[in-house]
């Protein structure tokens, strides 16, 4: 169900006003985990105030017209200290949503006061099982799972909501069914699941068996399916989609341009598209960067962003996938860092995130689908 011979005319260029930013509060993080793609992780650079106040300066516009949300992820966010993240926070206005993605292993009830003062939601970084955490570890090599958990604890004794993130560096039989009842047990109340990516700093590769992928996939919707008490972010999608096909809207899907998603770095430079890019530098494009907020305003910069070389070329690779492949309804073209860390370049079309984590992933929930539809259908 990838609407084969449909055209999908939604979605071109980058749009200048978007739905959230993400904002690195420090580079530092207190672990060192193997399939981290962040550069600066040993060193504590911390963002300074006025790039927040830069910041906030047009998000506090775009908020008093809709929804919006900050998304502070480092590094490791609570590394910042409670009083340096406030004194970040504090140039947003009341209308903005702040989210934090943390490993939790620094929560605490002091951290739990600050997240209900702030009205912080919060989503964790746990693989599943102790046994599933040993890419996991602290700076000395440590298992990180006692410390993670103790922090989860934390929460949930406050009766604080969160999320959960895992990634699955190998996905095998058995594996999607275990880690959705590990979940529940846990109480997050969404879950996201991310196959492990090659990009940043980990080079190790993501290439696996395609029938073991999309039974994983099936295998998470089944498990999903029998007790749907969180919301199950990949496969809710999927299953969105595949109605709109059914629907015969399935080019309403995508929003009409892409969202910017602007990383604001800790020095005030602004990365669009994929945060996982920011840090780094290529001889032919640089920083990535398309401008600083210490020196140009945030909207300003994003009104000019598809004027950045990379960026344009990205496009051009977007267009690629929409001539060429029957999935581009369902995924948009997929996400610029892992053409370039896979690639090596912007205007490749397939990757292998797109296999896992797209191809695969539809095929997964469409391949559930046929195995448990009624007879007489």
């Amino acid at each position: 169900m990838a609407a084969r011979g449909q055209s999908f005319f939604g979605m071109r260029g980058v749009a200048a006003v978007p739905s959230y930013v993400v904002m690195q509060p420090t580079t530092l993080c207190n672990l060192d985990c193997a399939y981290c793609y962040l550069p600066l992780r040993a060193a504590d650079r911390r963002m300074p105030v006025p790039v927040a106040e830069a910041v906030a300066a047009s998000v506090n516009s775009w908020s008093t017209t809709g929804r919006f949300s900050v998304v502070w992820h480092g590094g490791e966010p609570l590394a910042a200290g409670r009083e340096h993240l406030a004194a970040l926070m504090a140039p947003f206005g009341p209308e903005v949503e702040h989210h934090v993605q943390t490993n939790a292993t620094l929560i605490d009830d002091a951290w739990c006061d600050f997240f209900v003062e702030h009205q912080m939601r919060v989503s964790v970084s746990v693989d599943g099982p102790r046994y599933r955490n040993g890419d996991r570890v602290t700076r000395g090599g440590r298992p990180a799972y006692d410390r993670i958990v103790r922090g989860i604890t934390a929460l949930r004794r406050r009766g604080l909501p969160f999320s959960a993130l895992a990634v699955v560096s190998r996905p095998v039989p058995g594996l999607a069914a275990e880690l959705y009842d590990y979940f529940l047990d846990l109480g997050c109340d969404v879950l996201g699941v991310n196959i492990e990516e090659t990009e940043g700093v980990n080079t190790r590769d993501n290439a696996h068996d395609v029938t073991e992928v999309t039974a994983f996939w099936a295998e998470l919707v089944a498990a999903w399916r029998r007790e749907p008490r969180i919301h199950l972010r990949e496969i809710e999608w999927s299953l969105r989609y595949a109605a709109a096909v059914l629907d015969g809207v399935a080019d309403d899907v995508l929003p009409r341009q892409l969202d910017p998603i602007p990383t604001i770095g800790f020095d005030g430079s602004v990365t669009v598209l994929s945060p996982e890019l920011a840090g780094f530098t290529d001889p032919r494009y640089g920083d990535f960067s398309s401008g600083n907020v210490l020196e140009t305003p945030l909207a300003e910069i994003l009104a000019g962003v598809e004027r950045t070389p990379w960026v344009g070329e990205f496009l051009d690779g977007v267009e690629a996938c929409r001539s060429s492949c029957p999935y581009f309804g369902f995924c948009g073209g997929g996400h610029a860092a892992n053409r370039y860390f896979e690639l090596g370049r912007f205007d490749g079309t397939e990757t292998e995130h797109c296999r896992n984590s797209k191809i695969r992933l539809l095929e997964g929930v469409l391949e559930h689908a046929r195995d448990h539809q009624s007879p007489a259908a």
